[in-house]
């Protein structure tokens, strides 16, 4: 059986993010589960600008909208910025929107930040408008998120509830293009 490809973008552009070392634990603690790509450039999106959304799109553009389409599922983790979304991931999205990526497709997501609640809700009042797949069980918030994960380490009690976020989306995907109570 062929492995769910799941496209994994963190909304931070910092190298050695906490977000992303959260994606690359999770891209090898699940590789037996999943085909997890971990979206490396954001910083090179250009700024959204709706007057550039018709083809042709701007090559960064394109081939994120590409790595989304081929993707059966988006799993996203990002810090919270001044009590919101860092404003490279709202770009990314936005990119985006005009041409319904998003809509029907499952999603995960995961806020890893010293309170985080703000960016919780405003990504989940997000996903949810651009019509995600996007059930309770496939939303984390991680507050106090730096003691939790080390450059080495991640804390065994966020290491379980990173499991229910993978088992949660897996069951998005199972029931794909189905009507059910996980939509």
């Amino acid at each position: 059986m062929n492995r769910p490809r799941v496209l994994a973008i963190s909304g931070s552009t910092k190298s050695k993010s906490t977000s992303l070392t959260i994606l690359r634990y999770m891209q090898h603690r699940y590789a037996n589960d999943l085909d997890l790509h971990v979206y490396e450039d954001i910083s090179g999106l250009p700024h959204f600008n709706p007057d550039h959304t018709a083809p042709p799109l701007p090559v960064p553009v394109a081939a994120i909208h590409k790595l989304i389409e081929q993707s059966d599922a988006v799993l996203f983790c990002t810090p919270e910025y001044v009590y919101s979304l860092p404003g490279s991931l709202k770009n990314v999205i936005e990119w985006c929107v005009s041409q319904t990526l998003f809509s029907g497709k499952p999603v995960a997501m995961i806020i890893a930040a010293a309170s985080g609640q703000k960016a919780y809700e405003s990504l989940s009042l997000i996903l949810t408008t651009i019509e995600c797949v996007l059930p309770e069980g496939s939303k984390l918030l991680i507050p106090g998120a730096k003691g939790k994960v080390g450059s080495e380490r991640i804390d065994e009690m966020l290491g379980k509830d990173l499991d229910e976020v993978i088992k949660s989306l897996l069951v998005s995907l199972e029931h794909k293009g189905k009507p059910s109570k996980y939509e």
